[in-house]
């Protein structure tokens, strides 16, 4: 079995491209904060290399920003090539296969809006009686 589940940060904008028979191919890579500190006390994080494929990549690139938070369920997928030195050179890449967008949506100017306590709270909301209820 090769399934991989993570939750991050994206560390830059995701990048968009499409292969030679035109199918979207989106790139990015995010951040996984890890469950203990460092010795200094400081937090440690493992980066991943996300490729997501099709209509799943046109809307990454679209939505997902750097700093975003997003969940990937994939795999795995080891490849290896040649580099302009000769050497050859391997990767690990996570090939997604669901990206679920988590937090709040970036704002035009690719910022995130603040968190408002007050949105969507219980201040607004108006008391109900219980004799009015139908239950």
């Amino acid at each position: 079995m090769n399934k991989v589940i993570l939750i991050g940060n994206l560390t830059r904008d995701p990048e968009l491209s499409t292969t030679n028979n035109g199918v979207s191919v989106c790139r990015f890579s995010i951040a996984v904060q890890r469950r203990f500190a460092s010795n200094e006390g400081g937090n440690q994080a493992d980066f991943f290399n996300i490729v997501v494929w099709r209509g799943q990549a046109e809307n990454c690139h679209k939505f997902l920003k750097k700093g975003s938070k997003c969940a990937v369920v994939g795999r795995l997928q080891n490849s290896s090539y040649e580099a302009q030195d000769g050497t050859k050179r391997y990767t690990t890449d996570i090939v997604a296969e669901e990206v679920e967008f988590l937090g709040t949506r970036p704002a035009e100017d690719g910022t995130f809006p603040k968190n408002d306590t007050n949105a969507g709270g219980t201040s607004d909301l108006e008391p109900i009686d219980d004799d009015s209820l139908p239950f």
